[in-house]
């Protein structure tokens, strides 16, 4: 990574504004049901306040209030947890840009400052350039610790470094290590597992891990598209007739790759998906009044078998409706054989796999989970990430002589 770390930066006496993603999920009584997002972004805030800056400013969104002040998405929950995780007072303010709030944090006597929610205005997600340089006219320098919105060229992760050095945190850090490790150099066999409902979703990624993969294991509801294509009658299954010569182009592009595409050979299928006591397991073809809603048992195994033989693995996508317990079976038995394996680089790339990883309690066994679903899938696609292309590089020769580095 040839971009500017937080390490790099000399933050003493510094304002620092952080970019974090604090979006996660509330109940009904805003109550966070899930602080993963936080967690994560504590070793960059923690090393941060260790260099004693001036003020660190913490920025986020919370969920999608499309540029208007909605209450039930406010940050004041993430304020409040923040205080008990760092054990120390979190200024919340009532808003994120003005001179109210430069005011408010110069004139405060805690350190740690968190911005109210960025998407409460428009100009966030329109990367207007007025907004980002109001964002950074609260601080000296700019990190980026948010993977999961590094996709986006908004006015907090790619307008902002216009105006201030920027360089990213550990969490962003480590999550191009890991991803790009995957891409560029990964150990062999490298085994990229795919799921989800469609395969559309998935072209790119297909086609860019088809020049890396050895193997790619297609399972959920994007793989009956691929069996359809090739002739296997699947019933009521989830599929996508309009992409089928999509699917069989796919499959063409991967033999000719030498790349095997690893397709289900039995299914657990159901007559009624709210009838789970109708649930059976079958081979070969699908009669038509069934779905299939998950992978069965001799596919796991051949999963398993593949799965056993990598020493990296890519997981993007589950292998049927996990979120129903009639209906996981083969993502928890996936999730459960990446679990056992030893000297083996797993990674889970965010999204429902992470949530599949989560559900079985099987988080700490893996190599790394990916924060960011829609961020390492494009990255995995191949694509650029705006909100890291925009740091500042790291100098040709060795560290500048600025007075920020």
């Amino acid at each position: 990574m040839n971009k500017l770390t937080v390490k790099d930066l000399n933050l003493k006496g510094k304002k620092v504004i952080v970019r974090c993603d604090f979006n996660v999920p509330l109940d009904e009584q805003l109550n966070i049901t899930d602080d993963r997002r936080i967690t994560e972004s504590l070793p960059t805030i923690k090393y941060i306040l260790e260099q004693k800056p001036a003020k660190l400013i913490l920025m986020s969104h919370l969920g999608r209030p499309e540029g208007q002040v909605v209450p039930a998405m406010s940050l004041k929950p993430v304020a409040a947890r923040l205080e008990k995780l760092l054990g120390q007072k979190v200024l919340m303010l009532d808003d994120c840009v003005g001179d109210k709030v430069k005011a408010s944090i110069a004139s405060s006597s805690e350190t740690v400052v968190l911005l109210e929610n960025l998407r409460f205005y428009k100009a966030e997600t329109k990367n207007d350039p007025e907004f980002s340089k109001k964002l950074a006219d609260l601080a000296d320098v700019y990190v980026n610790d948010a993977f999961g919105t590094a996709h986006r060229a908004h006015a907090s992760t790619e307008g902002i470094t216009h105006f201030l050095k920027s360089a990213a945190g550990f969490l962003l850090e480590k999550e191009m290590k890991y991803l790009g490790m995957a891409v560029e150099n990964p150990q062999r066999p490298f085994v990229v597992i795919l799921g989800g409902k469609k395969v559309s979703d998935k072209i790119m990624l297909i086609e860019n891990l088809l020049k890396k993969a050895n193997k790619i294991i297609v399972g959920g509801g994007m793989a009956y598209t691929f069996l359809k294509a090739q002739g296997i009658n699947i019933g009521k299954s989830i599929c996508e007739n309009d992409k089928l010569d999509l699917a069989k182009a796919l499959l063409d592009k991967a033999k000719a790759a030498g790349v095997t595409i690893e397709l289900s050979e039995d299914y657990l299928v159901v007559q009624d998906f709210g009838k789970p006591e109708t649930k059976k397991y079958v081979s070969g073809n699908i009669d038509n009044d069934w779905e299939a809603i998950d992978i069965g048992p001799k596919t796991i195994e051949k999963f398993k078998k593949i799965i056993v033989s990598a020493k990296t693995i890519v997981w993007n996508g589950p292998m049927g409706v996990f979120e129903n317990d009639a209906y996981a079976g083969g993502t928890k038995a996936i999730a459960e054989c990446l679990a056992s394996l030893k000297g083996v680089t797993t990674i889970i790339g965010g999204g429902d796999s992470a949530a599949a990883v989560a559900k079985f309690g099987l988080e700490d066994k893996m190599t790394h989970i990916s924060t960011g679903g829609g961020a390492s899938l494009e990255y995995l696609e191949g694509q650029a990430l705006p909100g890291i292309e925009a740091l500042t590089n790291k100098p040709a020769g060795g560290c500048c002589s600025c007075s920020c580095c």
